[in-house]
């Protein structure tokens, strides 16, 4: 069996081929059960840890599942709150070929999908991106979303002003002038898409700031008792997730205000495997402010590590 570490996974991967891989992997053919999800207790200062158990599997090609543990204590001990490895196994005799880095495939994975998402829901001409949060998933969605759309003025928001300053001067996309801000209400109300991915409880993006034409991609709040959007927002949208089964069963952006009954099951469009097979045609007017909840699905992680498999044996 190969061992892949951080550094080493995320070579192996890059944006286009995946984001296609991604596109190919929601029409079909790749078995993905509910990820079994388990909260387990920590020190009476910090909050929950999770361990979350995602299998996926392809007929006679692959098996692969991935381990993580999501720590939010972590962040205040100067480590990575998000952790994994993925195994990757023979899809005819299941012995494991490789053990790839978790974190690598999850980052990589989560932002290809999301600007999978963007190809179908925000407007082509988008110029203008706002990155809601400063952690590792941050340059990665930054990156990922600029190879879609062709990004003029990339703007990044954190509550420590600090790091966002830090992370926009680590940052390079061609053709753009990427700064730190201060104002999140200001940026919200001049950026045609806007991206979060944080641990937030309580809404970050308010429908009364969104101006027409925006589109939203929620990547954060992975719990049912998180919220990153207000409900004004998610009324005034037309909201697609990535799975029906992920999405109203852990993402408090849309089951709290399924829960209050503020919408429906029908409010939702349709998931991605809806926008990448014709099945819904995705962004409707110029003027419509479109919304993507990302949860994040076992398929998603077994199309990075097949891929990244090929890949290391063409080196």
């Amino acid at each position: 069996m190969k061992i892949f570490n951080y550094e080493e996974t995320h070579a192996l991967l890059s944006f286009p081929p995946l984001i296609e891989g991604l596109k190919e992997a929601f029409q079909g053919g790749i078995q993905a059960p509910k990820r079994h999800h388990h909260t387990m207790e920590t020190e009476k200062t910090e909050e929950p840890s999770t361990l979350l158990l995602m299998p996926a599997w392809k007929k006679n090609e692959g098996v692969g599942i991935k381990i993580v543990t999501v720590t939010p204590g972590n962040m205040a001990r100067g480590l990575p709150s998000v952790g994994g490895h993925y195994i990757f196994l023979d899809g005819i005799t299941k012995v494991p070929l490789a053990l790839f880095d978790g974190g690598a495939l999850t980052l990589m994975r989560t932002s290809a999908t999301s600007a999978l998402a963007s190809r179908y829901l925000s407007r082509v001409n988008s110029k203008t991106f706002l990155m809601v949060g400063t952690g590792a998933l941050a340059p990665h969605l930054i990156k990922a979303h600029a190879s879609q759309r062709p990004l003029e003025n990339i703007m990044i928001w954190g509550r420590n002003y600090k790091k966002a300053q830090i992370l926009a001067s680590s940052l390079e996309v061609e053709g753009a002038n990427i700064k730190a801000i201060k104002n999140l209400e200001s940026a919200c109300a001049q950026t045609d898409i806007i991206s979060t991915a944080t641990l937030s409880s309580k809404p970050l993006i308010f429908g009364d700031w969104v101006k027409e034409g925006t589109h939203i991609d929620l990547v954060g709040a992975y719990r049912p008792d998180m919220r990153e959007s207000d409900n004004a927002l998610i009324q005034k949208s037309s909201v697609f997730v990535d799975t029906f089964l992920g999405a109203l069963s852990e993402a408090g952006d849309i089951i709290q205000p399924l829960e209050t009954g503020l919408i429906n099951h029908e409010s939702i469009k349709g998931e991605i495997k809806d926008l990448v097979s014709g099945g819904h045609k995705g962004r409707d007017t110029d003027k419509e402010i479109t919304l993507f909840k990302s949860v994040g699905a076992s398929l998603e992680d077994y199309t990075a590590a097949s891929l990244a498999w090929d890949n290391s044996n063409l080196i």
